[in-house]
């Protein structure tokens, strides 16, 4: 066995150093073959938005809403549809230029409705306090009295109200009343009482009217008669103040 392997040996000359050099380059020159690609893993898909995030963002591409900018103030419709906010005084309601009757109110304790003034000689500021159930009662009778003049107008008496007297300075009728310029924080009722809603602009007595489904145009005159009469009729609802029935003089109720 040997003996053959010698010999087959000896044939092909493996033993020659030229033939072990021709084979070895033979090898070395053969290309590697490149090792076998791995496949790619699948991309890791990204996290999707919470439910909550979703659904606000449909609602603020929904059709027919608008989103109010951060710097544009609120308009007079967004504070009256404010829920949950606190009444500006104990007299008044959640509700823009909305109040209680006087039954109610008297049942609650509210006995007197306070406001500020301040003094147009002196500068001087102070308290002004009415007492409700006899303020409103004047203010009742005179209605009652003038109720035939008035033709769908505030008299001269609502138009230039006569203002309280200054206690710093002693001057007389110069206390103007203070009006907040939030209109839903005007103390309306403690204007109704001093008869001093004439001292509000025709934009605030536009305001109060169109909270309380009032008209609100014409002159000045016009929409503070409308005001006042409101007012009365929201403390006295079946009291001569509804307007809304003629019977010759514009007034359902004697």
């Amino acid at each position: 066995m040997d003996a053959q392997a010698a010999v087959t040996r000896d044939a092909v000359g493996l033993d020659d150093p030229l033939v072990a050099l021709t084979l070895g380059s033979i090898y070395a020159a053969a290309p590697t073959p490149p090792p076998k690609p791995r496949r790619p893993s699948p991309p890791t898909p990204p996290p999707s938005k919470p439910a909550s995030a979703t659904r606000r963002r449909l609602n603020a591409s929904a059709p027919g809403q608008r989103r109010r900018a951060s710097n544009e103030p609120p308009s007079d419709d967004d504070a009256a549809a404010a829920d949950g906010a606190p009444p500006p005084f104990p007299w008044a309601t959640e509700r823009p230029a909305r109040h209680d009757t006087l039954d109610s109110l008297l049942r609650r304790g509210v006995t007197t409705v306070e406001g500020e003034g301040r003094c147009k000689r002196c500068s001087g500021t102070a308290t002004v306090a009415y007492e409700l159930a006899p303020k409103f009662r004047e203010v009742r009778e005179f209605v009652v009295a003038n109720r035939h003049s008035f033709d769908d107008r505030a008299p001269d008496a609502w138009m230039y109200p006569v203002l309280p007297d200054c206690a710093a300075c002693g001057e007389k009728r110069c206390m103007w009343p203070w009006i907040a310029e939030d209109k839903g924080e005007i103390n309306w009722l403690f204007l109704l009482l001093g008869q001093m809603l004439g001292c509000c602009t025709l934009e605030q007595l536009k305001y109060f009217c169109k909270n309380t489904g009032r008209h609100r145009t014409g002159a000045k005159n016009r929409v503070l008669y409308y005001a006042f009469l409101e007012m009365c009729r929201q403390l006295e609802p079946r009291g001569p103040f509804d307007d809304t029935v003629a019977d010759g003089n514009g007034f359902l109720h004697s």
